[in-house]
């Protein structure tokens, strides 16, 4: 131990400390190193820290982009759990702004107004539900009004785009709609009284208006109308085109003036189908006669008489028969 501290105390030559650095400078010269003023070379301090400390910046955004990544998802499945417990919700209940927000985020995301006219259908499907659950309370009235502009704005987007694509699929949704709706609002009806009874008809007339105007749109689709006008429930069909018209209107409808002339073109003449037998000779009977004319009337036939007597009743059946 005291050998080792004697060598560690040992002073160094001078000398042979200045004759090693001698060496070591000139080395170093002729090997080109420490030459950076010479060459002109220059040492960015900010660079060398940035780049020290670029991976630990790297693992700093990863561990910050995860964490937000696995909020974001905690959020969601957050969100959908509270949209899945909603989904039977009625006005009063705590999720039911759950529920309206829900679907107020859906109509956001729709990407065409046939997307959105069959998302507003399918929520006054949902008003009609939640006026059934409270028709005792005082929500019913409001459940319906918002039922009502529902379906309104859904009928209004789908039948539209019916006119502007010059497509039946949009009014297809519609008629769907309705087949189904006023099964529940007559159901609905048969359990109300008094000023529920008649809000209640109120909407069922909705229904009916509905039904009118998509049977009017499909009937102008068929026959190359266009829309003429608008009202709360989307465009009014116009007349149909010209040498055109509706395969199912009804007899007697009224027609526009250009529909009466272009029918009068392709009307044929009228003719009786029944043959002309003024010149025909007696004795032609049915079998002659052409199939769906009517027969020709036949003569009265004579009651026999009261007074039982074969041989005059037979008279009065020929006299009948034979002028």
């Amino acid at each position: 131990m005291s050998a080792l501290k004697h060598a560690i105390d040992v002073d160094v030559d001078p000398e042979f400390r200045m004759g090693l650095r001698a060496m070591l400078v000139a080395a170093a010269e002729r090997e080109g190193i420490g030459n950076i003023a010479d060459t002109g070379a220059t040492v960015d301090l900010e660079a060398f820290r940035a780049a020290a400390h670029a991976p630990k910046q790297r693992a700093r955004r990863l561990r910050t982009r995860g964490a937000i990544l696995a909020g974001v998802a905690v959020g969601a499945i957050a969100i959908s759990g509270m949209s899945a417990a909603s989904e039977n919700a009625v006005p009063g209940d705590a999720l039911y702004g759950v529920k309206r927000s829900t679907e107020r985020a859906q109509l956001a995301l729709a990407s065409s107004d046939l997307s959105k006219g069959q998302l507003f259908l399918d929520f006054a499907r949902n008003r009609l539900a939640e006026a059934t659950a409270v028709r005792e309370s005082d929500g019913f009235a409001n459940a319906l009004d918002d039922m009502d502009a529902n379906t309104t704005e859904g009928v209004r987007l789908l039948t539209t785009t019916a006119m502007e694509r010059h497509d039946t699929a949009a009014l297809d949704a519609v008629e769907a709609f309705l087949k189904q709706q006023r099964t529940k609002v007559g159901d609905l009806l048969g359990t109300t009284t008094g000023a529920r009874h008649e809000r209640a008809l109120t909407s069922v007339g909705l229904l009916l208006s509905v039904e009118k105007r998509a049977d009017e749109l499909r009937r102008g689709l068929e026959c190359g109308a266009v829309a003429e006008g608008a009202d709360a429930l989307g465009p009014l069909a116009g007349a149909c085109a010209p040498g055109k018209a509706p395969a199912d209107a009804p007899a007697g409808q009224p027609q526009s003036g250009e529909q009466e002339r272009a029918n009068d073109e392709v009307r044929p003449e009228k003719t009786d189908p029944r043959p002309d037998t003024s010149d025909a000779p007696a004795g032609t009977g049915d079998a002659e006669r052409p199939a769906g004319s009517s027969p020709a009337p036949a003569s009265p036939t004579p009651a026999p008489s009261k007074s039982g007597n074969l041989v005059e009743d037979l008279g009065d059946l020929l006299g009948g028969i034979v002028p």
